[in-house]
């Protein structure tokens, strides 16, 4: 088949579709976004290449309400054998956790993976954390590609892995992987599954007695996966000298492991570093022990260079003589947050900085803090929420993980919290039960379908005095304009459906021209002492601007 130039994130879902994936379900998150969006593409534009003679329907690639229901997706699929690719990022995996533990205690039957999209350094994110470590509690395989071609290939794997060993199989990736293009060949695709419901009558059932059986029989297959890792070629040792005896291999200065990316930069360096160290590369989890053990036996010291989180340094303790020095994030070598890169990995190596011809001349640039972008309909519904605001001596805006929470920021600075998807109406719950008026909750209208509804519930069911602003700019805006799960009048059905009350569930349209009527009325509901909801509808300034960038090509 022909080569490819792909991102990271369209090598993984190039590898589901030629894998027999018959479907992906995810919900945006940067930087997993472009696997489900890549996925549409070629399923909308280019099918024949991959399905050329097949009489099944194409395979669907799907956004869901949340990063949860998409898990769950998933699992019903694999109850009746076929292949599933879930997406989405890293903290959308603490959303999608109950179903994700629960299904290692499950018989998968068609393959189950999960892909997830980790952001080292907090380039859209809350958090750095790392998904190795929900693998590891889950006890669920890992696989974590390096490059693109290997994130194809791993990708390919994990649903071999999956249908094997009956588990789900986690893909581990990284902002710098994910949004970063490399050449791509790709193999013959597989066919698909066919529909085959599952014959066992416990293979899907997690009851504490079946759950009890299961969990006994899973850590069996744990033993399994690592003798799989230790053979697994994702894992390799090279010596630099298989001849020579443990005490010439004790002499080097040092040996190192890496994971992910970890191992791009320091290849970059080794031929810098005078000697050649013995080196593990680990693309496969659980780690492989033997393989570490063998590591560890001709070397005085360990550097671990690993993306996210001291998941190997931190275990290495527990496996390799006491005597042995491990070195990485947790003793300094290695930088401890943010990204890994060249340079800082040549610093930790020992190695000088590279002497560059360019002579860098010091000055300083005026800060530049992300901002709505002009004309967003965010921005006037801010305005007119905060003249609202005015005549009360204290109150507090919640808000939820969505461009809106730029609110916090200058020139609006309304925004007062952000915790999560679907926090702004349960944060404001606590608030206003606490005595504190007016409280008003913040999201957008892809977060109000995600996790906001059962934020709703819980208020309406507490007769709370609460003013939810929904800010429908019909669009899922902060990953770069998906469509959202419902249309726009979905949303009032609703909320209207929960119990809030006709009268007290109000639209706007945010425009400047509206802002003393907008501010009246969002002025009444702050008044009126129960749970009423303000739905700001107008549409995002970007999506709009490629609509009409579109219907004037056509024209």
């Amino acid at each position: 088949m022909s080569e490819h130039v792909l991102l990271g994130d369209e090598a993984v879902g190039l590898g589901a579709l030629h894998a027999g994936a018959s479907f992906a379900y995810g919900y945006p998150g940067t930087p997993s976004t472009e696997i489900i969006e890549y996925m549409q593409h070629v399923l909308a534009h280019n099918p024949a290449e991959l399905f050329q003679g097949s009489a099944e329907p194409l395979p669907r690639a799907s956004w869901c309400s949340n990063e949860k229901t998409a898990y769950e997706a998933a699992i019903g699929a694999s109850a009746v054998n076929r292949r599933v690719l879930v997406t989405m990022k890293h903290v959308g995996l603490n959303v999608a956790a109950d179903p994700f533990m629960n299904s290692t205690l499950m018989n998968i039957q068609g393959g189950v993976v999960l892909a997830v999209g980790d952001d080292p350094g907090m380039h859209s994110s809350q958090n750095e954390q790392d998904s190795r470590y929900f693998a590891d509690f889950a006890k669920m395989p890992c696989l974590e590609p390096h490059d693109q071609q290997e994130a194809y290939e791993m990708t390919r794997e994990a649903f071999d892995l999956s249908e094997r060993f009956h588990v789900p199989v986690l893909l581990k990736l990284v902002t710098r992987l994910s949004h970063s293009r490399a050449v791509v060949r790709p193999r013959a695709p597989r066919a698909r599954n066919p529909m085959l419901k599952f014959s066992g009558r416990d293979d899907f059932m997690v009851l504490p007695a079946t759950s009890r059986k299961n969990y006994a029989a899973h850590l069996g297959v744990m033993v399994e996966l690592e003798r799989e890792s230790v053979a697994s070629a994702y894992n390799p040792l090279v010596l630099a000298d298989e001849g020579a005896d443990i005490a010439t291999r004790r002499s080097r200065p040092f040996a190192v492991i890496t994971t992910g990316l970890g191992r791009n930069y320091y290849e970059e360096n080794a031929s810098d570093l005078g000697f050649v160290p013995d080196h593990l590369h680990i693309g496969m989890y659980p780690l492989p022990m033997d393989t570490i053990r063998r590591l560890a036996e001709g070397a005085s010291r360990v550097i671990c260079i690993e993306e996210g989180y001291p998941y190997v340094e931190r275990l290495l303790k527990g496996i390799v003589p006491q005597e042995l020095v491990v070195s990485g994030k947790l003793d300094g070598t290695v930088q401890a947050s943010g990204e890994l890169d060249p340079d800082n990995v040549r610093a930790a190596l020992g190695l000088s900085p590279l002497k560059s011809g360019a002579v860098a001349v010091p000055f300083s640039l005026p800060g530049r803090p992300p901002q709505l972008c002009q004309g967003c309909p965010h921005a006037d519904t801010f305005i007119a929420l905060k003249e609202a605001l005015s005549p009360y001596p204290e109150s507090l805006v919640t808000s939820d993980i969505g461009c809106y929470s730029l609110g916090f920021l200058p020139p609006h600075q309304v925004i007062e919290t952000a915790l999560c998807m679907g926090a702004s109406i349960t944060m404001g719950r606590g608030a206003a039960e606490s005595g504190m008026h007016p409280v008003v909750a913040v999201l957008g209208d892809s977060t109000f379908m995600h996790s906001g509804l059962t934020g709703l519930t819980d208020v309406v069911s507490a007769k709370l005095s609460i003013t939810v602003i929904i800010l429908d700019n019909y669009t899922t805006g902060m990953t770069g304009g998906q469509d959202t799960i419902v249309a726009s009048p979905g949303i009032r059905a609703a909320v209207l459906g929960l119990g809030v009350e006709p009268e007290h569930c109000v639209e706007i349209v945010p425009l400047a021209k509206n802002r003393e009527q907008n501010v009246a009325i969002i002025a009444g509901e702050l008044a009126y002492r129960g749970v009423s909801v303000v739905i700001a509808k107008r549409e995002c300034i970007q999506t709009l601007k490629r609509r009409n960038a579109k219907q004037g090509a056509v024209s």
